[in-house]
């Protein structure tokens, strides 16, 4: 995993951002603004997995192999990283295979 101080200070940003709700002393207050945040998250999580697809598929055209990215990104399979590099979400390839199973017996 690349310890690059740069990412490392972005990743400690956004965990501490996070923890500063913890520190809001009003509840309801907390409450309100953890609620903003969550229903603006969707939204965070798509632009945060297409920065991802568009890093793992620059680091492809440079030449790393998908099992050099997979290590990259924390150990997953190459099968994984090259899945990322197509844009397929976690759900979207459990959908996949339940549909490649076909209908369940029953």
């Amino acid at each position: 995993m690349v310890n690059d101080p740069e990412q490392i200070q972005e990743v400690k940003r956004l965990v501490e951002a996070i923890a500063a709700f913890r520190d809001i002393e009003d509840d309801e207050a907390c409450a309100l603004a953890v609620s903003r945040a969550l229903e603006e998250w969707p939204s965070y999580q798509t632009k945060l997995r297409q920065l991802r697809q568009q890093r793992v598929n620059a680091l492809k055209e440079q030449g790393r192999t998908w099992k050099d990215i997979g290590q990259l990104l924390g150990g997953i399979s190459a099968a994984r990283a090259q899945q990322i590099g197509k844009g397929q979400s976690g759900a979207q390839r459990r959908r996949a295979d339940r549909e490649a199973q076909g209908p369940a017996a029953g």
